[in-house]
């Protein structure tokens, strides 16, 4: 790699050839011994020597080592951005972030999780409804992928449906990687007021949302501004992922007919289909690390201060860890311990939720549209190769 690339881009670079498959630069830092070390462009930090791990047992171990952390710390003199904000779980290691994300857990046990799932279908078939009156052609991007999540995040954190459109355009722009550190500030600003009018709501009158059990269970041991961080870790943990999880599994499923027939007609399939989808796909790149001690990854040493980057993408294709065509799309493969939500102490929060917002949006999507097909050449689809997410920028469909 010669050219200089932002760590997200550089942990989840794709094929040119398949918007799905990892990189041949990622394919051969796999398969080479030892760990290489790459300059990339860091957000906050500028141009930074990481060490990327690729291998599905390493990039496991990276994930659970308590001396490979997350966040550089809250600098309360510099403006609230992403990793900058109190509350925002992944500008936390150690102690504290055991302190803040204990508070949240409650929520999304799977009990919890269930108890949206009739206002999740409802949402789903509300927009399937919305599609097919104007169809017959769609964007399920803007129609459908985007919207499910931001419903659900204001579910979540008992918010008006109106709010939709600016949590959207916001975490978009924070997450994107292209837009200026103007923009990005302008976004966070803005989310930032937002967010704080809900705290200061829970605060005088708790709801049943998250934020508001928080304020009932919680309220002498968090501040104002962490409960802000918590909004904006459950909006950009679990509405940007989504989304291009549901847009992203449609288009690998119109790629493979027999799997998108599978899905489609047997109501048991969804669980295992979207665990593999999960592992096929690997959405996220996960936050760099930065070690504070001296490491060994695999016996390779990693120096305390170096920057690590773990790709779940390559990881999840490891033939060591999946042997049986470990590129290819299986929705009936048993499901494996993959690492697209990572894995240890910063293992995606709302992974329950995830699950099953996908379980709810994608049979009930193909099952309504049994003929669903691209409405444009694949040729003519654009990818956000520089965002912290991957993504289709837009999915126009017809049937």
């Amino acid at each position: 790699m010669t050219e200089l690339r932002s760590v997200a881009f550089t942990a989840s670079e794709r094929d040119r050839a398949c918007p799905f498959d990892p990189s041949p630069d990622l394919r051969r830092m796999r398969e080479t011994e030892g760990l290489p070390r790459i300059p990339v462009v860091h957000p906050v930090l500028g141009e930074v020597e990481a060490v990327v791990v690729t291998r599905y047992d390493d990039v496991r171990a990276a994930f659970a080592d308590p001396h490979l952390v997350t966040g550089n710390g809250i600098d309360p003199d510099q403006p609230r951005t992403l990793y900058n904000q109190p509350g925002f779980l992944l500008a936390y290691s150690g102690a504290e972030h055991a302190r803040l994300r204990r508070m949240l857990t409650g929520s999304f046990t799977n009990r919890q999780v269930e108890r949206l799932r009739p206002a999740m279908e409802a949402i789903v078939e509300e927009h399937l409804d919305a599609i097919a009156a104007r169809g017959p052609v769609a964007d399920l991007v803007q129609d459908f992928a985007l919207p499910i999540p931001s419903l659900a995040i204001c579910e979540l954190l008992d918010v008006p449906y109106g709010t939709r459109s600016m949590f959207q355009r916001t975490s978009q722009v924070i997450m994107s990687g292209t837009t200026s550190a103007e923009e990005v500030l302008a976004a966070s600003e803005e989310l930032h007021e937002a967010l704080a009018d809900v705290v200061a709501r829970h605060r005088a009158d708790p709801g049943d949302g998250v934020l508001g059990a928080v304020v009932r269970e919680h309220g002498d041991e968090v501040a104002d501004e962490e409960l802000i961080g918590f909004g904006i870790t459950l909006l950009i943990g679990g509405h940007e992922t989504t989304a291009t999880q549901i847009a992203l599994s449609v288009l690998a499923l119109l790629r493979n007919p027999e799997q998108l027939a599978a899905l489609r007609d047997d109501p048991e399939a969804a669980g295992p289909a979207v665990e593999e989808l999960l592992r096929h796909l690997a959405i996220p790149a996960p936050v760099p690390r930065r070690a504070t001690a001296d490491v060994e990854i695999n016996g390779q040493p990693v120096a305390a201060g170096e920057y690590v980057l773990m790709s779940a993408l390559t990881a999840n294709r490891d033939p060591a860890f999946v042997p049986d065509d470990p590129d290819g799309l299986d929705l009936r493969r048993r499901p494996v311990t993959q690492l697209s939500f990572g894995f240890g102490v910063h293992q995606c929060l709302g992974q329950q939720l995830a699950r099953m917002e996908l379980k709810a949006a994608l049979p009930a999507l193909l099952r309504r549209f049994p003929t669903l097909r691209l409405a444009v050449p694949e040729s003519a689809l654009r990818f956000r190769s520089g965002s912290t997410v991957y993504g289709v920028e837009s999915l126009p469909v017809a049937w």
